[in-house]
């Protein structure tokens, strides 16, 4: 198998595990490779001064190499100094993490949800419409990574949607209205658009893509979104 050799890719560490008595796996968002495995050797040593730069939320350039699907770690660096995330968008920013792990795989390339994620970063950092980024991250992952949410067209009826009517929704054909429906076609109208005008369209299209999301994890818990739920009660 021939050896991988990476150097200095800009990349976001998502979560990092201790390795033996000395060392951590690390789980890092590279802009070109995708998701990679890495071995960070001999951090966790007193006195290491690698371990205070593995972190989440900072960007950093990272060389790496190996054979194996776990690379080992040649050298990290910061890119910048950046906003720290604190409170509640810190924990949401953890969510977004959790969620990258879910919908990417490994050494599966996306630079565009590289940005995306680097775009979020920023936004949440700012401690402003927190609830209108995540919809939008969400989304926007969703697509990225091939499960495309039609929104505004009923490919049942062949019309739009309408934002006085209700839907069903479809995982396969997208929404399809019904007097009955538990969807409002301005909440799907709202996503398409990425445009929340109001608190109740903004919290309606919370709980669409939480159904959405769920449906796609397939009975995989996001423990993140747990941990939000009891800071906000709070």
């Amino acid at each position: 198998m021939t050896e991988t050799v990476v150097h200095l890719q800009p990349g976001y560490l998502l979560q990092h595990w201790p390795y033996r008595e000395t060392s951590l796996i690390i789980d890092v968002l590279t802009r070109d490779f995708g998701r990679v495995s890495i071995l960070a050797k001999g951090v966790r040593k007193s006195g290491s001064k690698t371990a205070a730069v593995l972190r989440p939320f900072l960007p950093l350039q990272i060389s790496y190499r190996g054979k194996a699907e776990l690379k080992t770690l040649t050298y990290v660096e910061p890119v910048q100094v950046s906003s720290p995330l604190q409170g509640v968008p810190l924990y949401c920013g953890f969510y977004v993490n959790e969620l990258i792990g879910h919908f990417l795989h490994k050494f599966d390339p996306h630079p565009e949800v590289f940005q995306l994620y680097r775009e979020c970063l920023a936004q949440l950092s700012e401690n402003l419409e927190i609830e209108r980024i995540l919809r939008i991250f969400e989304l926007n992952l969703l697509i990225s990574v091939g499960y495309g949410l039609p929104l505004d067209f009923d490919e049942r009826h062949k019309k739009p949607v309408s934002a006085s009517k209700k839907y069903f929704f479809n995982a396969d054909c997208g929404p399809v209205e019904a007097e009955d429906g538990d969807i409002a076609g301005q909440t799907l109208l709202a996503l398409h658009t990425r445009t929340f005008t109001d608190s109740e369209t903004l919290a309606a299209a919370k709980k669409f893509m939480r159904m959405v999301i769920d449906f796609h994890l397939q009975g995989k818990p996001l423990k993140s979104r747990a941990v939000i739920a009891r800071i906000l009660q709070q």
